[in-house]
């Protein structure tokens, strides 16, 4: 799930956030009360301070109902849905993270400081927003990576689908990408960040052609060129994906913040393919985005991983 995806999925959910903070505005943040362990799953306990939190943020939300009970629903099914993310190797960046939160803010007419305050004031707290956060991104990356594996259209599927379309094949695009690394080492992040953003940019603006990234990247330092090959629009990182459309040939996209430092992608070239793989892709590329249509088309997957799940109420 990319971040417009997530803020898009949970729009709703925070809408209210500038009106709850005159709400909360009068009011301190709360008192840590003593935490116990309330629901082990698979191994993994949720205390009762994290559906305390939990119940706030519903009800910062402004969702009805029980909100103890609710939040123990919600907390049992967020812990699944990490340990599903972490059993399929997902990472989501924490400059993917912050660039969400940062989004958040911006659309509430807040800075960063300020959500965090909110937040915290109505009992919940800008971490265990980011985790949130962090889970939905990672989720929908879960999903997306199960139906790819198990929905595989075969040939037969394929032909099907473009007989009902007059037998024409669908066509997509394929990129020829090179990726440029300006490394930011983690202890170094909050000095160098700023300085190695200004570098990346400058580089972009003298870009001219994948030919030359190398020649030019050998007079800077610590800076990784990455050749990524051909890959389709449907198999684009999710992350870059809007952004590589969106760029012409022989330019590059913006500059993002990355686990690695900073970093921007070149398109190299670009060419229109119809040919069975592609439209074998294009074909499940639709049916991913019927599904996200469809609002929940996580349910079944989720019913899945409870149904095979232990989990113990203490």
């Amino acid at each position: 799930m990319t971040v417009r995806d997530f803020i898009n999925h949970t729009a709703v959910a925070l809408a209210l956030v500038a009106a709850s903070a005159t709400m909360v505005a009068t009011t301190g943040a709360p008192a840590q009360a003593a935490s116990e362990v309330s629901i082990v799953v698979n191994n993994q306990p949720i205390t009762t301070y994290q559906i305390r939190q939990r119940a706030a943020f519903l009800k910062l939300r402004r969702v009805g109902g029980n909100a103890t009970q609710k939040a123990t629903d919600e907390l049992i099914d967020e812990e699944l849905k990490k340990q599903e993310i972490r059993r399929r190797g997902i990472n989501i960046p924490d400059a993917a993270v912050e660039e969400a939160f940062g989004k958040f803010a911006a659309d509430n007419k807040m800075n960063q400081t300020q959500l965090s305050e909110v937040l915290t004031r109505a009992g919940f707290s800008a971490s265990a927003f980011k985790d949130y956060i962090r889970v939905q991104m990672g989720w929908g990356q879960a999903i997306q990576s199960k139906l790819r594996t198990s929905d595989k259209l075969s040939e037969q599927e394929v032909v099907q689908r473009m007989l009902a379309q007059g037998g024409k094949k669908p066509t997509t695009t394929e990129y020829t990408l090179q990726q440029v690394i300006f490394v930011v080492p983690d202890g170094q992040r909050k000095s160098l960040l700023g300085k190695r953003t200004s570098e990346a940019n400058s580089m972009r603006s003298r870009f001219r052609s994948c030919e030359s990234t190398y020649d030019v990247a050998k007079s800077l330092r610590d800076v990784t060129v990455r050749d990524l090959g051909r890959v389709a629009q449907p198999e684009l990182p999710p992350r870059w994906k809007d952004d590589i459309i969106n760029t012409s040939v022989g330019r590059t996209t913006p500059v993002k913040e990355t686990d690695r430092g900073v970093e921007f992608i070149a398109v190299c070239n670009s060419r229109n393919i119809s040919d069975d793989i592609a439209a074998a892709m294009v074909f499940q590329s639709r049916d991913l985005e019927k599904l996200g249509e469809g609002g929940e088309p996580d349910a079944a997957f989720l019913k899945e991983l409870k149904s095979k799940a232990r989990i113990v109420r203490r």
